[in-house]
This record gives C-alpha cells, structure tokens and sequence, in this order.
C-alpha cells in the first residue's frame, strides 16, 4: 500500500481520493506528500518520495530545485482558489476607496460616551473616500484569479486595464472583451486609480514594487497585493504612503515594517480561507497526487511538463530524464534491445528537464529498467 503523508491539516474531501492508500500525518517514507503552506525546504526528501501535492498555487515554501533534481514532481492546484481570492480583492477595492475599517474603529471607540449621534455626525467626515465606478483598475497578472478579478471589477463599472506578458490561451478566452489589454507595465502604474497584482514570486518578479516602479504610479493609487508578500519591498512602499504617493496599500502578507502604519491595511492572509476554496484544493491536489501516483500523468506540475495518456497496455514506464540530445533515441534502444514492443509514448520538456510515459506489450524486467536508469542524463525510472 503507498503511502501519502499530509503536513498541514487538509481538507476531509481528499480522504475519499487517498482510499486505498496510508493517509496520515504520520506516515513514514511516504509515496507523496501533501501540504499547505508547512515550510519543506529544511525537511527530508525520503527515497520513497515520488510527488508533493500543493493544496494552493504559492509552492515557493517547498524547494523546488531539489525535487527536480530527484525526479520529485512538485505539483500546484491554479484556479482552485481563484473564486476566493477574486471575492477577497473586491472587498478590498472599497476598503481602498472608502475608509470603512478606520471608521468602525473609531466608532466603536464611542462606546460609553453620551449623545453618540451627534458625535458620529460630528466626526464622519475625517472618513470620507472615493466610490470605485468609473475608476480604473490596473490588473498585474492574468491568470485565473486575475481574469475573475478584471471582469467583476468591469461588472461594479470600473474602467480595467490587464497586464500579462505570459497570457495563455485559455485565460485570454475567460477575460471581457473590454478589458484593455498593454504590453507596457509603465502604463498600468501611470494611468491607474488601483492596481492589483495575481503574479508568481520568481527572480524576476521579487521586489517589482519598490521605490523606481512606486514612483511612476499615479498619486494617491491604491494598490492590492493578494499574491506574495515578497513583490513588495515593505520599507519603499511605506515610505510611498506615507509620503501620500500610495494613498493606501492593503496586502494579505503582513510584516514588521507594514503593521501599525496609517492607511496601510494587512490582512492576516485570507485569501484562501474559505470551506470552498480549502475543499476545491484539496480535491485537485489528490486527484493529481493520485493519478501520478497510479499511473504517471502530470497535471499542474511547476517542474515537470504536463504529460498525460491512457493506459492501454500490459505495462507503463515512466522516465524523468534532462532535456539533452539522443537521449530518448537510447532509451528506446535499450527497451528494443529486449524484444519489447512500444504501443505508445509522450515525452514532453520543460526547460532543462523532460518526462516520457512508455506503454509497453510486455513487461520489462529489473535488468532493462537498470540499463534505462544507466544512461547519462536519466534522473529516474519508474515502473507501474
């Protein structure tokens, strides 16, 4: 029986998927793990571990190098959470354009005193914000969450703005056609009244708000940021509210430098705590889990391409190997060499690495697997 250890408290509807398997938050030498936010890049990669399951889009707390390095394929749950975190960011967008939460705060601290009405009349017009119709919103980033996030903002008449210069097909065909799309990161941060970010924390995109890109922003922007704490340099944005360049920042990624700052608003990361959105990652990262775990295919993996095929034959083999030369032709010598007929086959990269599903007639014995695994540049080989 394979086993599947859990490293964070998961939602019961993957229980149902991992039958079959040993599924606790004890099993040891597990097949595959799967988590939320547990911090793997200190934890052990046994020599069992075939697949880590991400119960959310962020992986940056597991380490993926490592993994691809051994043939571990990490994979990722996009859009399963996307619902929520689009609901989240609304709410934020009259957060930002109306001070709604100083208000209540300072109306809760007129308890006790007397003629509160007239206090509250009094005092009101320190909290008078701006309504969002008719603003525009700049979306950075438009993936699952971003293309929901850009047509209900068009929905509460809201002018949109998108930038993607990684824009697949597929969320292209999900966002509204007046959605108005740049290739120039500059006019989002020059001409919007908001700005919401939904990109990956990479090289490339850590730090991208800081002082440079704050200070071509259009005065008094509000700016959104559900996605990473780390796209923000903390201290240059603080310094921009503070100086009124930011009339507010709200982040999900609250931080020393951000907490108990004026018109800063952190949220203790609830992008994703909804029953639904826990329940939605939950089931895609098990059925993921599972059908690697069973029978070699990948969906949503963040190292290995996405290779997948029926099964429709006496054996499988399943391949990790480094995206180089002739590899594949050798691989395919060694089982040809042992009178094994191949009935089909993928093999797909991703960068440095690639992946190939083999369904063979027959059954390839432990002396062919060793001379596959002996080839230069094949990282591991798996026989279901």
């Amino acid at each position: 029986m394979m086993k599947i250890l859990k490293l964070n408290a998961i939602s019961p509807v993957a229980d149902d998927v991992f039958k079959g398997y040993e599924y606790s938050d004890k099993a040891e030498n597990p097949d595959g793990i799967i988590l939320r936010s547990f911090a793997m890049h200190e934890y052990p990669l046994g020599e069992n571990l075939l697949a880590v399951a991400r119960a959310g889009a962020g992986v940056n707390n597991i380490p993926i190098d490592k993994c691809t390095e051994r043939g571990i394929v990490v994979f990722n749950t996009p859009g399963a959470n996307a619902n929520a975190v689009k609901e989240l960011v609304l709410c934020e967008l009259f957060l930002g354009g109306r001070k709604i939460v100083d208000g209540a705060a300072w109306a809760q601290s007129l308890k006790g005193q007397p003629d509160i009405s007239k206090l509250v009349e009094k005092g009101k017009g320190k909290f008078v914000g701006q309504e969002i119709i008719g603003k525009k919103l700049g979306v950075i980033g438009l993936g699952a969450i971003g293309a929901m996030v850009a047509n209900a903002a068009l929905a509460l008449g809201m002018e949109v703005v998108g930038y993607d210069p990684f824009l697949s097909i597929k969320s292209a065909w999900m966002i509204d056609r007046r959605v108005e799309f740049t290739a120039d990161l500059n006019t989002v941060l020059k001409s919007c009244d908001f700005i919401t970010v939904h990109v990956p924390l990479t090289p490339d995109t850590k730090g991208m708000f800081n002082k440079n890109t704050l200070a071509l922003c259009k005065d008094g922007v509000v700016i959104i940021n559900n996605s990473r704490g780390d796209l923000v340099v903390s201290s240059d944005m603080a310094d921009a509210v503070a100086e009124g360049k930011v009339s507010r920042y709200i982040t999900d990624f609250p931080d020393e430098t951000l907490l108990g700052k004026e018109n800063i608003l952190c949220v203790p990361h609830l992008g994703a705590s909804t029953p639904e959105a826990e329940d939605n990652c939950a089931f895609m990262a098990a059925k993921q889990l599972t059908d690697y775990l069973e029978n070699g295919n990948i969906t949503n993996s963040v190292n290995y391409p996405a290779v997948s095929m029926p099964r429709a034959s006496t054996a499988r083999v399943c391949v990790h190997h480094h995206n180089i030369k002739e590899i594949l032709s050798k691989i395919l010598a060694v089982v040809s060499s042992q009178g094994i007929n191949v009935a089909h086959m993928q093999d797909q990269s991703k960068g440095e690495y690639a992946y190939l599903i083999l369904d063979l007639d027959d059954i390839p014995s432990e002396a062919c697997l060793s001379m596959i695994k002996g080839i230069a540049g094949v990282i591991r080989v798996r026989k279901i």
